[in-house]
């Protein structure tokens, strides 16, 4: 039997999940423009809590989406994860957060999935999951061009997922695409992927775990 607390602040939506062997028992959740996080993120911890008739040291653990997204938004979410966990003596799980934005979408068998958050400009936040959500390119920043993803196109159907959908349909143009910019990711669909490392026994190090900012694919120069 696995209580999970599920925490999502990667992107704009601050979002906060119980779950018991994967089945969801409380949610809150706000997608605002704002970034609502420091605000409202502890506030639905204890609402979703207390709806559930838990207490905290009922755990047995607490997942965090560990990013690419926000840094801002990563910083608060991964602070609240690490002090419940010291503070409780509770593991610590990371979820991939386009991982889980993947799989909100149901898709046969010869279609990918390419869940997109939006970065700058034109650039976007990416990875390429198969049907059964098996990663198969690792996770880039990258600018989307005519030639994006080409190696990837030929699929029967491709389904780009998340804030990152408009950018890329304003430059790839073919029948087999499919956008859903609607999707944001939420805490709810870390349940089931929280519960299978629960399981594994799948934990970070609590003392050294860093969000995934991606930082590195993103460089500025000063003008001169």
């Amino acid at each position: 039997m696995g209580l999970l607390l599920n925490l999502e602040t990667a992107t704009t939506n601050c979002s906060v999940c119980l779950a018991k062997d994967g089945q969801i028992l409380t949610v809150r959740e706000n997608n605002t423009p704002n970034y609502s996080h420091a605000e409202q993120l502890h506030v639905f911890i204890k609402e979703c809590m207390e709806e559930a008739g838990y207490e905290l040291s009922a755990l047995d653990a607490i997942a965090i989406s560990k990013g690419p997204g926000s840094y801002t938004g990563l910083r608060i979410g991964v602070s609240a994860a690490k002090g419940l966990c010291y503070a409780l003596d509770k593991p610590l799980i990371s979820i991939a957060t386009l991982k889980s934005m993947a799989s909100q979408i149901d898709v046969m068998e010869n279609e990918i999935i390419i869940p997109v958050l939006d970065a700058r400009r034109m650039e976007v936040y990416a990875a390429i999951f198969d049907s059964e959500l098996n990663q198969i390119r690792e996770t880039k920043a990258e600018i989307i061009e005519p030639d994006s993803f080409s190696d990837y196109l030929e699929y029967q159907k491709v389904h780009f997922v998340g804030s990152g959908a408009e950018k890329i349909k304003s430059v790839l143009n073919k029948d087999n695409l499919v956008y859903h910019s609607e999707i944001v990711p939420s805490a709810n669909d870390m349940a089931i992927l929280s519960n299978e490392k629960l399981n594994n026994r799948d934990f970070e190090d609590v003392a050294y775990f860093e969000p995934y900012y991606l930082k590195d694919f993103i460089l500025t120069t000063k003008k001169k």
